[in-house]
């Protein structure tokens, strides 16, 4: 998620979310949302936009920290870590470093099961499956019959150990495709990929997406999210096509490092949840290319760990060998 999201964030940032209940974050200091990617990308919007809505119930302000590096690991690591554990810092955290990481990593620097402890899921990013526009093909199953049918084929992906690399690696097995993975250091990098047609799809969030496929320069065969997304209306989920299993989305939400008290965590998550049950925010996290999926602190544990144990069946699965 990246340009779009950007852009609509930058003007939904603009004024002030009507009708917000006020509550009380606990302490005294600022409330700091540590993440670990750069400011304009997707989890940068995400955060600022939860930042935004936070802001009434937290007398001392709200700052976002961007610790961009090592896929997210460096961040993790600074959270796991932090001191005093008093509830002032909260990771915004997502699917590679709180549940793909122990299988993708081989010396994982902090243990997400252990290090931090659940407050709020707040929202997913799903992925459309997208194709060369010019390609003879319009929906997946024909996709599928034209792929089998190359002699060489190669799916693009926005890194190794990445949720559109497992994504493509789960498709082709689960279609019977010899497919070649190219791993390409962005998004960007691997949708110019496609757009050459030097590699033959990809998985991408539906916000960098959309525009191409509205062009026509891409098409999307499919969404990976529980339903269809508002960006692309017409592309089926994976699941409408008999293909349940190719359902996954890179989701984010909040920890705090272990050792912040239970009554802290509570108070944190009521306000977390009480922001995010406001129908402004809701609407400006979608306009963005995010589907709201707020979660209190069971849900959000049981999620991550259920999580965790998908993505490592997933990843043996594909003989991925951890990075060092």
């Amino acid at each position: 998620m990246q340009r779009r999201a950007v852009l609509a964030a930058g003007a939904l940032l603009a004024g002030p979310l009507p009708g917000r209940a006020a509550g009380t974050l606990p302490g005294e200091r600022p409330l700091r949302l540590l993440l670990g990617f750069p400011a304009g990308s997707g989890p940068d919007v995400l955060a600022r936009l939860v930042a935004e809505g936070l802001k009434p119930a937290a007398p001392a302000g709200v700052v976002v920290d961007n610790r961009p590096g090592a896929a997210g690991l460096i961040a993790a690591q600074e959270a796991a870590q932090a001191a005093p554990a008093d509830g002032s810092l909260l990771l915004l955290g997502e699917v590679g470093q709180l549940a793909m990481a122990p299988s993708t990593y081989a010396r994982l620097p902090y243990d997400p099961a252990r290090d931090f402890a659940a407050v709020a899921a707040l929202a997913a990013a799903d992925f459309a499956f997208v194709v060369l526009g010019a390609l003879p093909v319009r929906d997946l199953e024909a996709w599928l019959r034209w792929a089998a049918e190359q002699r060489q084929l190669s799916l693009g992906t926005f890194g190794a150990g990445t949720p559109g690399h497992f994504g493509a690696a789960m498709l082709a097995a689960a279609a019977g495709l010899a497919a070649e993975p190219v791993h390409f250091r962005a998004t960007g990098d691997a949708m110019g990929a496609v757009l050459n047609n030097t590699v033959q799809g990809m998985f991408a969030t539906v916000a960098v997406v959309a525009p191409h496929v509205q062009a026509g320069r891409l098409t999307a065969l499919a969404v990976t999210g529980p339903e269809r997304a508002p960006l692309l209306p017409a592309v089926p989920t994976m699941a409408e096509l008999g293909r349940p299993a190719l359902g996954f989305s890179a989701w984010f939400g909040l920890v705090a490092p272990a050792a912040v008290p239970g009554p802290v965590l509570a108070a944190t998550e009521a306000a977390v949840l009480r922001a995010m049950a406001e129908p402004g925010l809701g609407a400006r996290l979608r306009e963005a290319g995010f589907r709201p999926m707020p979660l209190g602190r069971a849900e959000f544990a049981a999620m991550m760990q259920a999580e965790r144990a998908r993505w490592a069946e997933v990843v043996r699965a594909t003989g991925f060998r951890a990075i060092e």
